[in-house]
């Protein structure tokens, strides 16, 4: 099939036309219902089909559009992909008419680390395990983290306890164990953060869930891990008396996640 061709900015889908460009060019008009987004490289990208079940699931939970519709648009939706280049597009089910659409960006530089802010940042979101709603407030949490010279942030709980960062999964390493939140906390479930704790499982890699604070992490190696970047170690906190520890065993892991990356499907 030949590939439509599909314009850089935001497109909305319906059953008759597909994907067109849509009438909200800025896609800021409200919050949105749910989100997804991963990285495409050269027409390769890893974990299509979780981001596609997790968005699947996240529409059912807000009684969007029929299971056949939402199908349909990732369908077209994946057709619809660059084949060239580096992107990061984002798929949003929108409030109103739930409206589904898609909005394809070029993918910002990549990092191999991360400068993090060493003040833990109250969680500001209303529905920590969906992804959407919150953007705005995410993103407001990493600008102030900007502004002190980091480029992200960590949420913590009302107890101090590490949730996540505002864009990314939080692991760490104690002596040998591979370490994250426990389940029960308000963490969104992380597609990138699952394969890599399959292949620890996978591989005999000790993991445990515990409840760390921030401080708690100094002198360890912190990794923060999204569809976008993979794996980046903390290789610095800003504004406090935390270390971060080498990342001795980051670039091995960034080189195998790097690895997962396959082919686009095509219809």
């Amino acid at each position: 099939m030949t590939q439509p061709v599909i314009a850089e900015g935001l497109s909305a889908w319906s059953p008759a036309r597909g994907l067109t460009p849509a009438a909200d060019a800025t896609g800021a008009s409200a919050p949105l219902l749910v989100a997804d987004s991963w990285l495409v490289r050269d027409g390769r990208v890893r974990g299509l089909e979780r981001h596609r079940e997790r968005f699947l699931r996240a529409c059912g939970e807000v009684d969007g559009p029929p299971l056949r519709r939402l199908l349909e648009f990732w369908r077209d939706m994946t057709d619809a992909l660059p084949r060239t280049g580096e992107w990061f597009p984002r798929v949003e089910l929108a409030p109103g008419a739930q409206q589904l659409r898609l909005l394809l960006r070029p993918a910002p530089p990549l990092g191999a680390g991360v400068r993090v802010w060493a003040t833990g940042q109250s969680d500001p979101r209303c529905v920590p395990r969906r992804k959407g709603p919150d953007l705005g407030a995410l993103a407001r949490v990493r600008e102030r983290a900007c502004g002190e010279g980091a480029e992200e942030a960590v949420l913590v709980a009302p107890s101090g306890t590490v949730l996540e960062a505002a864009t990314a999964s939080v692991l760490w390493w104690e002596d040998d164990t591979l370490c994250l939140p426990p389940p029960r906390l308000p963490v969104l479930p992380g597609v990138t953060v699952a394969l890599v704790l399959e292949r620890a499982v996978r591989e005999g890699v000790p993991v445990a869930r515990r409840e760390r604070t921030v401080a708690e992490l100094d002198g360890r190696e912190v990794w923060l891990v999204n569809a976008l970047h993979g794996i980046r170690p903390v290789t610095g906190w800003i504004g406090g008396p935390l270390r971060a520890a080498p990342a001795k065993r980051a670039p091995e892991w960034r080189a195998w996640l790097d690895d997962l990356m396959e082919p686009l499907p095509s219809s």
